[in-house]
């Protein structure tokens, strides 16, 4: 893969290997733990590549964190000290959001809440047309609501399938595999908002 100019690549590159190296694992025992390469870790984690939502999924479900808990992280670049526990109030300009975008479907998010609010909310473009899918893992220890602001989003809960459109939601239950579709010929748009229970 060819190297992605993006402003979030450095963090993710940096969040990944703080908690595989939080964790003592070595590069073969991440590979074991998500199915990625290990030659694609390290290149994630020197920042050469920008990891698509799929492998992003299958690495936060190795951490036990959500894809969304492991963004707002890489978002939240420093570590929590004794001093900043709290969350910072003020206001988040839309020009100053860092916006990470998938290289291979052009998923586009933004996280909307700081890494110090007690829930992560994000938005997401989903292209016409793009598959996201992610394992179980990536929604263990969190709840979470899925709302569709703007277009149609085809939803995969496990073998269940729902077809949302724009204003509809649905909370999310207990980990299953879930694929995120947009079938339309138009992009789709929706909120992600979620809260974490036990902390792996």
């Amino acid at each position: 893969m060819s190297n992605i100019v993006d402003p979030l690549v450095g963090q993710i590159a940096a969040r990944v290997r703080t908690e595989r190296e939080r964790r003592r694992w070595t590069l073969a025992q991440l590979a074991d733990a998500s199915g990625v390469s290990q030659a694609m870790i390290s290149r994630i984690e020197r920042g050469e590549s920008s990891p698509t939502a799929v492998v992003l999924g299958k690495l936060s479900a190795a951490f036990q964190l959500s894809v969304a808990s492991l963004l707002a992280l890489a978002e939240g670049t420093h570590e929590d000290t004794e001093e900043d526990t709290e969350a910072t109030p003020g206001v988040r300009r839309r020009a100053d959001a860092a916006e990470w975008r998938d290289p291979d479907t052009g998923y586009r998010r933004r996280q909307i809440t700081g890494p110090r609010f007690p829930a992560e909310i994000a938005e997401i473009h989903l292209p016409a047309g793009a598959r996201v899918p992610y394992p179980a893992a990536a929604f263990a220890f969190v709840r979470q609501v899925v709302w569709v602001l703007d277009g149609r989003l085809t939803f995969h809960d496990g073998d269940t399938v729902h077809q949302l459109d724009a204003g509809d939601t649905i909370e999310l239950g207990d980990p299953a595999p879930r694929v995120f579709v947009n079938a339309t010929d138009a992009q789709c748009r929706y909120a992600v908002i979620l809260t974490r229970g036990t902390q792996p």
